[in-house]
């Protein structure tokens, strides 16, 4: 009786171990997990507490006259009057009339250096949309310096920043808040225009543009280049040595740090068929490379989801072997082939590295429009961004993150939803 007795103790000793042993790694991927989270928490907590102040810019009301003498332009329809005019006059008048006691040309400069360079340009664009506004006066909200944008964000959160200020300035922002005429508002240039030199005037918009096109001309090159690969390797090629080695590259090309192919499109794109730099077309051209081995693996893995039985059928009622994989097997694949697709487009988006041997790390300040418009990217953007050493571009770094994250977020969730909404189960 003994025997069969420290038998079976040892069978339950035996699972109580395995049992607390799966309990141990159940609990280790938990922890994993949490980790992995909290890692993820901590990083996007970081990158918005830094840049949701870009969404927002300070701005300075004055009463602008728009005096035709001061910028001295008399035909507003004359391009050459309008390139001489006196445009930064205005602001300047506006800021000496708000603070008349201010007097020496030390003071004055710093009391011009309230708003931004720009501002001068802005009033010039209004003045345009609106020319009856000329010999007129206004209250306008104009765009603050930089440095003063950083102080009053600072300031109003308690801990101000004023290592570029001056105390004269200092006081007269507080005066400008005392009397409601300075205040943060919506800071629609984020999203306007393009970059600058100046943090106060800098936007995304020629970025997101830039990564528009170079992506609408990658997807049109390796999507059908890619699904066509991958049906003929998958259903016509013969198996032999040849498509062997093609599958083994295609698999190894899928690895290939990304900057081997800026390198490769240096070499082909630019200095063999001299194309242009900077252009979403050489850009295109590189990321339709990178990305290709993405979406030929995916689509075969796609096309071997099909159930054989499929194609058995399709060939027993008489269709040809083309007839059965377009009419078929394609149409049952496509969901997997358009998943793999956005997979590849976000990982396309992200890029920087081959986007940077191509030259598309230009300073762009005008909006491209077309293919051949000299632009960049905004992975580049914000290479350039968090390279620049004035305060206020870690905010605009930081903010042009969180729409990078924004558009790739919403990209691989339209992947997921779509293969779930469009996938069969066998």
């Amino acid at each position: 009786m003994s025997k069969p007795v420290d038998h079976l103790n040892k069978i339950k000793h035996s699972l109580r171990r395995r049992n607390r042993a799966e309990a141990r790694f159940r609990w280790y991927g938990r922890v994993a997990v949490f980790i992995g989270l909290a890692a993820v928490a901590v990083l996007f907590g970081d990158i918005i507490s830094k840049g949701h102040g870009a969404f927002q810019a300070t701005y300075i009301n004055l009463s602008v006259a728009y005096n035709q003498d001061l910028i001295g332009v008399d035909n507003l329809t004359d391009p050459d009057e309008l390139a001489m005019g006196n445009w930064q006059a205005l602001p300047k008048a506006a800021l000496r009339a708000q603070f008349p006691e201010v007097s020496g040309r030390s003071d004055k400069r710093k009391l011009s250096g309230l708003l931004s360079s720009g501002a001068g340009y802005d009033l010039k664009d209004r003045l345009l949309a609106n020319p009856l506004l000329l010999g007129e006066t206004e209250s306008i909200w104009l765009l603050a310096d930089d440095d003063i944008d950083t102080y009053y964000k600072s300031w109003l959160a308690g801990d101000a920043y004023a290592a570029r200020l001056t105390d004269k300035q200092i006081i007269w922002i507080e005066q400008l808040h005392q009397q409601g005429q300075i205040r943060l508002q919506l800071n629609t240039n984020l999203f306007t225009r393009g970059d600058s030199r100046e943090p106060e005037q800098a936007g995304i918009r020629g970025a997101v543009m830039g990564s528009l096109l170079t992506l609408v001309l990658t997807l049109m090159l390796s999507f059908p280049i890619g699904v066509s690969a991958a049906i003929y390797l998958e259903e016509f090629a013969p198996k032999n040595r040849w498509t062997d080695f093609i599958e083994v590259n295609i698999n190894n090309l899928a690895a290939v740090p990304s900057i081997i192919f800026g390198l490769l499109g240096l070499a082909i794109f630019i200095n063999f068929f001299h194309v242009p730099r900077s252009v979403p077309i050489v850009g295109g051209l590189v990321l339709t490379l990178m990305t290709l081995p993405t979406i030929i693996i995916t689509s075969r893995a796609a096309i071997k989801s099909v159930p054989p039985s499929i194609r058995q059928a399709a060939l027993g009622m008489g269709a040809s072997k083309y007839q059965t994989v377009l009419h078929h097997v394609l149409p049952l694949a496509l969901p997997g082939m358009l998943t793999g697709a956005i997979i590849g487009m976000a990982q396309a988006l992200g890029e920087t590295a081959p986007l940077l041997m191509i030259g598309m790390v230009a300073f762009i300040v005008d909006i491209p429009g077309s293919f051949t418009d000299p632009a960049t990217v905004l992975p580049v953007q914000i290479f350039l961004w968090a390279d620049s050493p004035e305060r206020a571009f870690i905010e605009k770094t930081s903010a042009a993150i969180m729409v990078l994250l924004t558009f790739l977020i919403i990209m691989n969730t339209s992947a997921v939803w779509l293969r779930k909404r469009l996938e069969r189960r066998w």
